[in-house]
């Protein structure tokens, strides 16, 4: 089993760390910077409480005025890259938020995030004064450093992983659009990313605003069409008519003059029919397009998961992607594992399998998966 992430922090990293910083201000106590860190609490600790450990313990190890500490910090912080680093931008958001410190601590998270990120930090920043942090960020998408670029749009979104919510551009996400906008054809497939999964988590609270953007910006280049299309994944999963139309996906209406639906026939096979949890099942899917024209199809199959309490939740999962011809057909297998894992735990009862062409269900069939006898 993979050692988890925050052994990172391991004890010969903070013995390299503390000698580096003492080249950089001889007064600096390694010692006590490392009792500081592994005190009691420490093994107890995950990832993001670990940084924030050394950050304390540098804020106590380190000249007591900021900005002298910060100077102490710019001397070795082109040493100090990656992901284990991010106790760095943590620091200027523990000690540089008053409000007389903001022109230094900005400055610094500018710096870090090119070795590291400050993609966590700057948002304790936004929650103080979102009007001025959504300014800085529309000045530092025009930077010429990729990193500074992408924390425009990463330190902004409104549902970033691992970081501090900001319900009030769930609520109105208006001020980042600016943002998006100039980085839309960003030459950096780093920044790109960050600008697709923005849209993406604007999606999910106004899918009316991000549908708008992507028809007044689809077609004029390949990096911001590569762009839409990531940032439209959860309202293409969610079969969203209007972005479903935008990529040219068939409709699975009878629209055609004959009335013919997309699909003609459709069929779905579950081998076996009964599992125990740990088991893993058969898919077989077949369907045939109608005649006539070709037609784009998002091929799904969905399991309706028995949670805890004997209700259902339907989780879709893709099988293909693509155009088809007039009168073709479609089939293929698909191997479904029924394991626990860290985001979903499976229960006992019926599950109900489906197969979803272009958002519409085509298919089903059942599955009784059951509880492993005990030994």
């Amino acid at each position: 089993m993979a050692e988890p992430l925050k052994a990172i922090y391991d004890g010969l990293f903070l013995e390299r760390f503390a000698s580096l910083v003492k080249t950089a201000w001889s007064p600096f106590d390694e010692a006590l910077f490392i009792e500081r860190v592994r005190d009691e609490s420490w093994e107890l600790l995950e990832l993001k409480a670990r940084t924030r450990k050394i950050t304390e313990a540098l804020g106590a190890s380190l000249p007591q005025s900021y900005e002298k500490a910060l100077a102490v910090l710019y001397q070795i912080d082109e040493k100090c890259t990656g992901l284990p680093y991010l106790f760095f931008p943590d620091f200027v958001e523990v000690y540089g938020m008053e409000p007389q410190l903001w022109d230094l601590s900005l400055a610094a998270l500018k710096r870090f995030t090119e070795r590291s990120t400050s993609e966590f930090a700057i948002r304790a920043f936004i929650l103080s004064d979102p009007e001025r942090i959504a300014q800085q960020m529309l000045e530092w998408a025009d930077h010429p450093n990729e990193h500074v670029r992408r924390l425009a749009s990463e330190g902004i979104r409104p549902r970033l992983p691992w970081a501090q919510a900001l319900p009030l551009f769930k609520r109105d996400p208006s001020p980042i659009v600016p943002i998006l906008d100039k980085l839309k054809q960003d030459p950096s497939l780093y920044v790109r990313k960050s600008v697709a999964n923005n849209l993406n988590d604007i999606a999910k609270d106004h899918p009316d605003l991000v549908t708008q953007l992507a028809a007044a910006w689809i077609g004029k280049d390949a990096k911001t069409d590569w762009i839409i299309r990531h940032g439209c994944r959860t309202l293409i999963k969610q079969s969203n008519p209007q972005i479903m139309a935008l990529f040219g996906y068939a409709e699975n209406e009878s629209t055609e003059e004959d009335g013919s639906s997309l699909v003609v026939t459709a069929a779905l096979e579950v081998e076996p029919s009964t599992i125990v949890i740990g088991d893993e099942v058969a898919l077989r899917y077949r369907l045939q397009v109608r005649e006539g024209a070709p037609a784009k199809l998002r091929i799904e199959y969905g399991i309706a998961f028995v949670k805890s309490g004997g209700k259902t939740s339907l989780k879709r999962f893709l099988l293909s992607d693509r155009e088809y011809a007039g009168g073709a057909s479609a089939s293929g297998t698909r191997v479904h594992r029924f394991a626990d894992l860290t985001t979903r735990k499976h229960y006992s009862g019926l599950h109900r399998i489906t197969l979803w062409v272009n958002g519409r269900e085509v298919a089903e069939s059942e599955l009784l998966v059951m509880e492993a006898e005990a030994t």
